[in-house]
């Protein structure tokens, strides 16, 4: 969900965070020279990052089932030949 829908549907949260304070000031002189607020960027840098996040330990999990046997593991020769790709 990008941040205009949640500025529409009500399910904004207020939240608050401590950064050091070399990335605070990267942050706000990043916010003076483009007139955005920090908030903006804040927002932006989180939704792009919690997309790789959640890709990051799904595979991770993924990776742990499959080292337990837990998770079925096919070759790409199998693939193809599922596939009917085989020549």
């Amino acid at each position: 969900m990008r941040y205009n829908e949640y500025m529409y549907s009500g399910a904004e949260m207020a939240t608050s965070i401590r950064l050091a304070p070399e990335i605070s000031n990267r942050l706000d002189r990043l916010a003076a020279r483009t007139g955005r607020t920090k908030a903006f960027y804040l927002r932006e840098i989180i939704e792009g990052g919690i997309a790789e996040m959640e890709d990051y330990y799904l595979a991770a999990e993924t990776l742990e089932r499959v080292r337990k046997g837990k998770e079925r593991v096919y070759s790409a020769a199998q693939v193809r030949d599922d596939l009917g790709l085989e020549d």
